[in-house]
């Protein structure tokens, strides 16, 4: 091989000719594997970076020739050259746990063979130094980007603060907060209005609603969409029958206490998501009650605590994973994969168990 030398600040993706030997032969370099292929460094670059933009047979050419000679790309030189880390963060306030696991492995998914890794930051919007923490893990890690899942999302600070200092972003919410291009939309109202109509198919009239924390945009969404089936089917939420929970399933158990101790009871609760919606089964259990029979209960998310528990619940299915997915995706700016259908944002009512008509007596 050629073994004249380069400067290293010619190099588009940032690494320097090497001088390393593996096994006696010199390792191969960026420019190398351009001249072998018969293409320019560019187009290397190209393949390299998984660009949609270069022709099958060159890059079947490209990718045979950097197997061949075993080249790999130094992350590293390639984050200096760049000035900026091949690192996306994930930076959350949320107190369910199983969403925030869905959502790292949808990311994890998006950013599979890109060369990306993902770090995670959860932090307290509550503190003080909320938004000093939040630029301090940025800027030493020097994050290539950011995905914000909500209540983060929904802090115009935060979102403000990662313009300022120019790292790229997007927001994961229930509603348009932003430019499109900094968006994923999970459509709650939508996912509100499907547990509604269920359960007023079902026949129930007195109905009960918990919602998550004022904090969440979600917990409004949820209970706007659930507030507007009931209106269209001439009804309202009786505000005796409204509570207000945490998202926890241990809220949702003292939430299912105080309106099942009511006289008339609720026939049917809704509970904002699928935690609460099981502490709500265990208040039941405790008052004596057999779900569906003598109550209906329907979550929201459709995560796994929903089939882990007797009887499974009927829910909203909120597809996180794939939000989380399309959020690494769009960051990345894969053009092969950025395009798909924006619909699998979209919540759909699982029905399981937990829902069934009016109590007869």
């Amino acid at each position: 091989m050629n073994s004249s030398k380069t400067p290293a600040n010619a190099f588009e993706d940032g690494e320097p000719e090497a001088a390393a030997t593996e096994g006696g032969r010199r390792r191969a370099t960026i420019n190398d594997i351009a001249r072998l292929a018969g293409v320019s460094k560019k187009t290397v670059s190209r393949v390299i970076n998984q660009s949609p933009f270069v022709r099958d047979e060159t890059r079947e050419r490209i990718e045979a020739v950097i197997a061949e000679w075993g080249y790999a790309p130094d992350p590293q030189a390639r984050g200096l050259a760049f000035r900026r880390s091949f690192l996306i963060g994930m930076i959350y306030d949320n107190p369910n746990p199983q969403y925030v696991v869905n959502m790292q492995l949808g990311l994890l998914d998006g950013m599979r063979g890109s060369g990306f890794e993902l770090v995670v930051h959860p932090c307290d919007r509550a503190s003080p130094t909320f938004l000093a923490d939040v630029r301090t893990f940025v800027e030493r890690q020097k994050l290539y980007g950011v995905v914000l899942p909500p209540s983060v999302s929904e802090d115009e600070r935060v979102a403000k603060l990662l313009r300022e200092i120019g790292c790229n972003y997007i927001r994961i919410a229930s509603v348009e907060l932003d430019k499109p291009e900094h968006m994923i939309v999970g459509h709650d109202r939508m996912g509100g209005s499907q547990a509604a109509r269920h359960i007023l198919d079902l026949g129930h009239k007195r109905i009960a609603f918990i919602s998550g924390p004022p904090s969440f945009r979600s917990s409004h969404e949820r209970r706007g969409g659930f507030e507007d089936a009931l209106t269209e089917d001439g009804m309202t939420l009786d505000p005796r029958y409204v509570i207000q929970g945490a998202y926890t399933f241990e809220s949702g158990t003292a939430c299912g206490d105080a309106l099942l101790a009511m006289t008339p009871r609720p026939t049917a609760i809704f509970a904002g998501n699928d935690e609460m919606a099981a502490g709500v089964l265990q208040s039941a259990r405790k008052a004596g009650l057999m779900v569906p029979r003598d109550l209906t209960i329907v979550g929201f998310d459709d995560f796994q605590i929903a089939q882990a528990v007797w009887p499974p619940l009927t829910t909203v299915r909120t597809p996180t994973r794939e939000i989380g997915r399309m959020a690494a995706e769009k960051l990345i700016g894969d053009a092969r994969r950025e395009a798909r259908d924006p619909a699998g944002t979209e919540p759909v009512l699982v029905v399981r168990e937990s829902s069934g008509p009016v109590p007869t007596v």
